[in-house]
């Protein structure tokens, strides 16, 4: 970064006093905050695990310190205080830490939104860190928080205007300014104010050409418009700045094998798959990158092409994840997972304990699970059994609804592509033609959609029979 990492005194010029009397605490504080707000890791502090272990040494009892670090976790989508006794005892020890006088309402407000996460209340989360916003809108940490969540909930609009009632507080002299024109530039695109967004994208990245989310945001806007030529030239000249970038290189490297998807450079895709997205998936352990080997996978798939012998390291980083029920779009990914392995038993598994789950958990996710999830998950596994006809009848009620399982547009798109392959192959003559208006549908949505045109050709096909 082009900054010392700041002090106590700094953070409190912003108005974030800190409950702590050490600067070097604070100090790996915002190197720990600047890694995740540009998703990468920083040697010179050793990475997250470097400055967190830092952190907590220069202090034991910084409150915020254990915020970030237990934040970090829960946010990570990859583990939760429900099952992970050491995570819950780390809370409950965050909880208690905020009891003591010294400790600040801003900090309070920050442990109470954490704790919620962990329960799976996450919308009354967001509810906490936005009135954290409303007094300290400097505050980037329960920015980043609400955005990433958001981002799980599916709420669209709520991710874009929680960055933009806080921009006009910031200028280019205040640390991260960029990242936020790139944190707004993914709202404005999921809310389909594609110009907008690029605009935003643009700008971040003339401010920071290494800005892998606003990065990110220019890849959906290049994927939604149906520029895909653009998008894969804009993601090879850009690799060198954004691939430094670990946390979202996967991911980033995901879209850029969408548009060859797209196209049907079947091939292209695959490379992309083997040489980036299943490697990088294998090393970080990250959740998010186990999901972009289901989806390319899954999407593959779908064109026909054979990707059975790539399926089962997919499962192997999923089985432990099979009940964790955290969020309805990482069970999805799951089962297909489960599903490409032959690894009935697991996906039957997935099954039951979401069930279950449904019957005695708590929070947004097990309302989300009874509403959606666990309807989504039993159509992929009756596509796999090749109940077409079934797939339909499960997916057409709640099409509308399957935002609420988090993740973005493009990436919920393959549920789409889902139900547009099962309408073409169920036997009701009501499906088939279902199939080709879903597929006008998607046309009028993208015009230059290669894949689509594929579509119509073999429903063409199809009808001609």
């Amino acid at each position: 970064m082009d900054f010392h990492w700041r002090s106590k005194e700094v953070w409190q010029s912003y108005g974030l006093p800190m409950s702590t009397a050490s600067d070097e605490a604070c100090k790996m504080f915002d190197a720990t905050l600047c890694q995740y707000v540009g998703w990468y890791e920083d040697d010179s502090v050793g990475g997250f695990e470097g400055s967190l272990e830092k952190m907590i040494a220069a202090d034991e009892n910084f409150v915020m310190g254990h915020v970030i670090k237990n934040g970090l976790d829960v946010l990570g989508t990859g583990t939760s205080s429900r099952f992970n006794k050491e995570l819950f005892n780390r809370m409950e020890h965050l909880k208690n830490m905020a009891k003591k006088p010294t400790v600040t309402p801003w900090e309070k407000q920050h442990v109470n939104a954490i704790y919620l996460w962990s329960k799976g209340h996450v919308a009354e989360a967001c509810s906490v860190w936005e009135t954290i916003l409303e007094e300290k809108p400097k505050d980037i940490l329960a920015l980043k928080f609400a955005h990433d969540s958001y981002f799980f909930l599916g709420f669209r609009p709520q991710m874009r205007d929680s960055i933009a009632r806080v921009l006009p507080y910031w200028d280019s002299s205040i640390p991260l300014y960029g990242y936020l024109h790139g944190m707004l530039a993914f709202g404005q695109e999921e809310t389909n104010l594609f110009y907008q967004a690029e605009k935003s994208a643009l700008k971040a990245l003339e401010i920071n050409k290494k800005d892998a989310w606003a990065t990110h945001a220019e890849a959906h806007v290049n994927e939604m418009l149906g520029r895909q030529n653009q998008g894969a030239t804009f993601m090879e000249t850009t690799e060198k700045d954004w691939s430094v970038c670990g946390m979202l290189a996967c991911h980033n490297y995901w879209h850029w094998a969408l548009y060859h998807i797209e196209k049907g450079q079947y091939e292209a895709a695959l490379d992309i798959y083997d040489r980036e997205v299943a490697v990088r998936a294998k090393n970080s352990g990250a959740m998010l990158d186990f999901v972009d080997k289901a989806s390319l996978l899954y999407r593959l798939q779908l064109e026909g092409i054979n990707v059975s012998e790539r399926w089962s390291s997919c499962f192997e980083e999923f089985k432990d994840h099979v009940t964790d029920h955290i969020l309805s779009f990482n069970d999805a990914h799951s089962m297909m997972s489960c599903l490409g392995a032959g690894q009935e038993r697991f996906s039957n598994k997935l099954l039951e304990s979401l069930q279950d789950f449904i019957k005695n958990g708590e929070g947004d996710n097990r309302r989300i699970s009874e509403h959606v999830g666990y309807k989504l998950c039993k159509a992929l596994k009756d596509y796999q059994d090749e109940e077409f006809a079934a797939v339909v009848d499960s997916l057409m009620p709640i099409r509308y609804d399957i935002y609420t399982i988090g993740g973005s547009n493009a990436q919920r798109d393959v549920f789409n592509l889902m139900l547009i392959s099962a309408a073409l192959k169920s036997p009701s003559n009501e499906h088939k033609n279902l199939a080709r208006s879903l597929i006008n549908e998607r046309k009028s949505l993208k015009e230059n959609a290669p894949m689509t045109d594929r579509l119509m050709a073999k429903w063409l096909s199809l009808h001609s029979e």
